[in-house]
C-alpha cells in the first residue's frame, strides 16, 4: 500500500549581493541599487518609510521613518563588499555623525539608526563595532543596529520582504546557448591603490612590468567572480572553477618549463596570455567567463603561490608571505 507524498518546494535560488555591482557594472551604480533596495527592504517591515532626495544633500538619511518635525528612525546602506574592514571604521563614523549633525540643524531628533552592508565585517572591525555601537548609544540616547549579509538574508526571506528579495535577487536562469559572458567591471582607485600590496602585483613587477592596471582589473573581476561562486556554492559551479584553474595552471606550467629551458622566460608572460585566449572557448561554460576573467584567474594562482613570472618566484612567494 502507498502513501500519497505531498510536494516539496526546492526551495528558493541563494541571495548573492554582489548582483547589485553584476547587474550595474560600476561601484557607484552597485551602491546605489543596493541602497534603493534597502530603502524597499525598510518600507516593506515598517510603514512609512520615506527617502531624501538629494538636494543638494540628503541630511545623511539614505532612507527614513517617523517625523522630520520631531523623532526618526535612519536606515544608511553602506555598499561594502567583499567585506567589511578595517578600512571601512572611519567611513562609518563620519556617516554616523553627520546624521546627527544634519538632526541638530533641522531640528529633529535621531532615536535609531541601523548600518546596512551586503557583507560580513572581519574579526577586528567586528570587535570594534560591538564597543563603538555600546558607546555611541550611551552618548546620545539612541539605538544602533546592523543590517549585515546574515541579518539582510533572514530579512528577505520573511514574508514581508519576499517581494524584494524576488525583485533583486531572483531571476530565471536562460537556456545556455543564451547566456550572456559576464560583465568586465572597474575597479576604484582605493581598491587599486590597495591591490598594490598584492603578491600577484610584486611578481608582475620582479619580471620587469612596469603598467600594472589592467593586471589589477583583471584580478578583480576574476576574484569576484570566485567570491560569487564560493558565496553561492552551487556544486556544479565550484567544480566548474576548479577545472578551470587546473587548465590554467596546466598552461602556465607547460610555458614556464618551456622559457626555462629556453633562456627566454622575460616572455612568459605574453605566451601563457596567447595560450590563455586561445583556451578561453573551451574553459566551463557555465562559468560565462570573458577573456578577462581568464586572465585573472591566472593572476589569483599567482597570488595564491602557485606560480609566478620568473626563475624564483617561490623564493619571492615566500618572502611576501614573511612580510
Amino acid at each position: 500500500m502507498t502513501k500519497d507524498v505531498a510536494a516539496v518546494a526546492a526551495g528558493v535560488p541563494p541571495i548573492s549581493f554582489a548582483v547589485h555591482h553584476v547587474r550595474t557594472g560600476s561601484a557607484g551604480g552597485a551602491r546605489e541599487d543596493f541602497e534603493t533596495m534597502i530603502a524597499e527592504l525598510a518600507a516593506a517591515t515598517r510603514p512609512g518609510v520615506r527617502v531624501i532626495a538629494a538636494n543638494p544633500g540628503d541630511w545623511g538619511i539614505d532612507a527614513f521613518a517617523g517625523n522630520l518635525g520631531g523623532a526618526i528612525a535612519v536606515w544608511q546602506s553602506k555598499y561594502f563588499w567583499p567585506v567589511t574592514a578595517t578600512g571601512h571604521q572611519q567611513t562609518i563614523r563620519e556617516s554616523f555623525a553627520s546624521v546627527l549633525k544634519a538632526a541638530k540643524a533641522q531640528g529633529h531628533t535621531v532615536e535609531m539608526w541601523v548600518l546596512c552592508i551586503p557583507s560580513s565585517m572581519d574579526g577586528p572591525t567586528a570587535k570594534w563595532w560591538d564597543r563603538w555601537k555600546k558607546q555611541q548609544e550611551k552618548a546620545y540616547g539612541l539605538v544602533i543596529d546592523l543590517w549585515d549579509e546574515t541579518a539582510l538574508r533572514v530579512a528577505l526571506h520573511t514574508p514581508e520582504g519576499d517581494q524584494v528579495r524576488r525583485a533583486y535577487y531572483e531571476h530565471s536562469t536562460p537556456a545556455p546557448q543564451q547566456e550572456q559572458l559576464r560583465l568586465v567591471l572597474d575597479v576604484e582607485d582605493e581598491k587599486a591603490a590597495a591591490l598594490d600590496s598584492a603578491l600577484f602585483v610584486r611578481q608582475m613587477a620582479e619580471a620587469g612590468h612596469v603598467e600594472l592596471d589592467s593586471a589589477k582589473r583583471q584580478f578583480f573581476n576574476a576574484d569576484l567572480v570566485a567570491r560569487e561562486i564560493a558565496h553561492k556554492a552551487v556544486p556544479a559551479e565550484i567544480a566548474a572553477l576548479g577545472s578551470a584553474d587546473a587548465t590554467l595552471h596546466g598552461l602556465w606550467e607547460m610555458q614556464f618549463n618551456d622559457c626555462t629551458t629556453d633562456g627566454t622566460l622575460p616572455t612568459l608572460h605574453s605566451k601563457v596570455w596567447r595560450e590563455v585566449r586561445g583556451e578561453h572557448e573551451r574553459l566551463p561554460k557555465i562559468l560565462r567567463l570573458e577573456v578577462v576573467h581568464a586572465w585573472g584567474l591566472v593572476h589569483r594562482l599567482v597570488d595564491n603561490r602557485k606560480a609566478g613570472w620568473v626563475k624564483h618566484w617561490r623564493e619571492i612567494a615566500a618572502a611576501h608571505h614573511d612580510a
